[in-house]
């Protein structure tokens, strides 16, 4: 329905931004990747996925279209919907997701939150069919991504919106920025607090 959207960055956080369109202010969901592209940003577009439930209608955003593809992907496997499928995106780079697809890692897929062992497996084995030949042969690079001051206060707003404990955020967060020092980016500290949950 709405294919991509362009125009100026009002408000963002690791999981969402507000994209203001001729006036109109559209919340849109994103994975750390993408907010990892679009934090320096004033303006930009994303492509988007148009999700509409009972209850609500949610609009997902991609800065590049081939994560919008992957996001298509894993959400049109089943027991895989929307906020799994960003979970997924959040969780692993795009060079993890591949190197676990083309070697079956089965364990590095199941370790991001509410992925079980068999629905681990069910994405390994449709993605495989799914992904061009080319994608498998080729790699994907990692995106780097930057520090930020308020380190703690938004990778802990970041952990309860992706339905993290607070008392286990904020536990988590303690712990990783106790072994990697303040310098560690916010995208890797909820990444690794990701995989603790």
């Amino acid at each position: 329905m709405i294919s991509y959207l362009a125009g100026k960055f009002e408000a963002m956080d690791p999981t969402h931004v507000i994209i203001d369109v001729n006036g109109v202010g559209y919340h849109v969901n994103i994975s750390l990747i993408t907010y990892g592209q679009v934090k320096e940003l004033k303006e930009g577009r994303l492509y988007t996925h148009f999700h509409v439930k009972e209850d609500a209608h949610t609009l997902y955003g991609f800065f590049e279209e081939s994560e919008r593809k992957r996001f298509r992907q894993l959400t049109s496997i089943s027991g895989v919907g929307p906020s799994t499928g960003i979970m997924i995106l959040s969780s692993l780079t795009p060079e993890e997701i591949h190197s676990a697809i083309i070697n079956s890692d089965v364990k590095t897929i199941s370790s991001v939150k509410g992925i079980g062992q068999k629905t681990a497996q069910r994405i390994i084995l449709e993605l495989k069919d799914k992904m061009s030949k080319e994608e498998l042969e080729a790699g994907n690079p990692i995106i780097s991504l930057v520090a930020n001051n308020t380190l703690k206060t938004e990778a802990l707003a970041a952990l309860t919106t992706l339905g993290i404990a607070k008392a286990t955020a904020e536990k988590s967060i303690d712990q990783i920025i106790k072994q990697n020092g303040p310098e560690i980016s916010l995208e890797d500290l909820i990444k690794f607090a990701l995989k603790r949950a």
